[in-house]
């Protein structure tokens, strides 16, 4: 070391806050710029694939019955906005996909838990579980309307039994995938059970639960429709039979739009919990956030 770096300097404290403000300001600037240029790369396949569309119908290759123009879809989806009735179907469709995702998502955390912690509750429940996964959606809503009746409770538990099965999965094998290692060497440090469950198991299994929670949420989307394929009079599937029974279908395209958007921009809210979660985390997606 130097001697005129060996010398106390007041004002070297000052220079390094300021390197560090200017390194902190330099990598947030970055950062949005990172998110700029993914937004607008995400943005150009829709925007061809909508132009592209528009031409076609402009041009007169399709009939308009079987495919509209995109600007026949906003000008319905507007008309919707205008007299105030999409937000009703819009409204009751998330109502029911959240309250869905929480009961089919909560059963699946605690009983995945109960299954990755304790090996004889794997034994007991797995195989009936992992049989059930195997049934089709449809198949269970002849026995929920049978059981519950038409009314939303039949709907949100279509949309529960959507999202309990990836959710289950993922956090089973998240949980049996803990390094065992890691338990002895917390073992070797005197952690009880609960300790190893905080400080190691849910760390090591939380990417597996996060996945699983955006796999049941999308699958969740899916199931909204076939739940309200059936007896609803409000709901994003709702309008897709409208649109079928009243033979237009820039309503029936204008619903899918919109489910699209309304899954991506949920998956979006979750995907964000993950980054936030997961930051600790040296890999390539930290790397280019």
């Amino acid at each position: 070391m130097s001697l005129k770096s060996s010398v106390f300097n007041p004002l070297s404290g000052y220079q390094r806050s300021g390197q560090d403000a200017e390194a902190g300001a330099k990598q947030v600037k970055q950062r949005k710029d990172s998110k700029a240029k993914v937004a607008v790369i995400g943005s150009i396949l829709p925007l061809l694939l909508i132009i592209v569309w528009e031409s076609v119908c402009q041009l007169g290759w399709v009939a308009p019955h079987q495919l509209p123009a995109p600007s026949v879809v906003a000008t319905a989806t507007l008309g919707m906005v205008s007299d105030g009735s999409l937000w009703g179907h819009i409204g009751i469709t998330v109502y029911r996909i959240a309250v869905g995702f929480i009961v089919g998502a909560l059963a699946a955390v605690i009983l995945g838990a109960i299954c990755g912690l304790y090996r004889p509750a794997l034994w007991f429940f797995d195989p009936l579980i992992q049989a059930f996964r195997s049934v089709p959606s449809l198949a269970w809503v002849p026995l929920f309307l049978l059981w519950i009746g038409i009314g939303e409770n039949s709907k949100i538990a279509l949309i529960g039994v959507g999202v309990f099965f990836p959710v289950y999965l993922n956090l089973l094998s998240g949980i049996l995938s803990v390094d065992r290692k890691l338990i002895e060497v917390g073992q070797v440090y005197g952690l009880n059970a609960t300790a190893l469950l905080r400080r190691i198991i849910l760390p090591a299994c939380l990417p597996s639960l996060l996945v699983g929670l955006r796999s049941g949420l999308g699958l969740g989307w899916m199931f909204v429709v076939a739940a309200e394929l059936l007896g609803a009079s409000q709901g994003l599937g709702y309008l897709l039979v409208l649109g079928q029974n009243s033979s237009k279908p820039e309503l029936i395209i204008a619903s899918i739009v919109l489910f699209a958007a309304l899954g991506k921009g949920t998956d979006a809210i979750i995907k964000r919990v993950e980054k936030k979660a997961l930051h600790w985390q040296d890999n390539l997606s930290n790397q280019h956030a």
